[in-house]
């Protein structure tokens, strides 16, 4: 950030009074510039046993799998985002079944809430975010190819604990994509 979105005038990263991070400041106005995660929203769309998967039609990581996800945006609940994104990405509206999982990347910093979803009548086709969608079984997965590490994590933690009733899932993703 270089210039307040207040006033327009320049600002300092520093430590404002009575706080303990580094923040931006106008060093006009005062406004202090808080920045904070960004929340995305997604479903793991089932149907017949099997979840709904998109390849992206988009960077980053075009032409690869993922569940439909995205932001939040303002005015919407997180439910309401997932929904949402699954209809974008998948042409497909689910009936939510549950929050499946809660998982930070602090090196991005953004926080995922992945529902677990039940595909209405089956029905999908890829949307303009998608070159492709498809329903798969677990050994189907295509795990090589998985767009996010967010991704893998919810994937695998899905099928380990799908027999238990789907306990709600937590974790932090510490991997940078570049790494995989």
């Amino acid at each position: 950030m270089k210039f307040c979105s207040t006033c327009g005038a320049g600002v300092t990263l520093r430590i404002p009074d009575g706080d303990n991070r580094e923040r931006y400041i106008c060093d006009d106005c005062q406004t202090i510039h808080y920045q904070n995660p960004n929340i995305v929203a997604g479903c793991i769309a089932e149907w017949e046993g099997r979840i709904l998967l998109c390849k992206r039609a988009i960077e980053p990581r075009y032409g690869l799998w993922t569940l439909p996800a995205g932001f939040m945006e303002n005015g919407e609940t997180t439910e309401q985002a997932a929904l949402r994104e699954t209809l974008e990405e998948a042409g497909a509206q689910v009936e939510i079944a549950g929050l499946f999982g809660i998982f930070s990347i602090p090196h991005i910093s953004q926080v995922y809430l992945l529902y677990r979803g039940e595909l209405c009548n089956g029905a999908y086709e890829p949307g303009p975010e998608s070159l492709e969608c498809r329903l798969f079984e677990e050994h189907e997965v295509p795990w090589e190819k998985l767009a996010f590490p967010v991704m893998h994590e919810v994937l695998q933690r899905y099928y380990k604990v799908r027999a238990q009733g789907f306990p709600l899932q937590h974790g932090a993703i510490f991997k940078h994509p570049a790494r995989r």
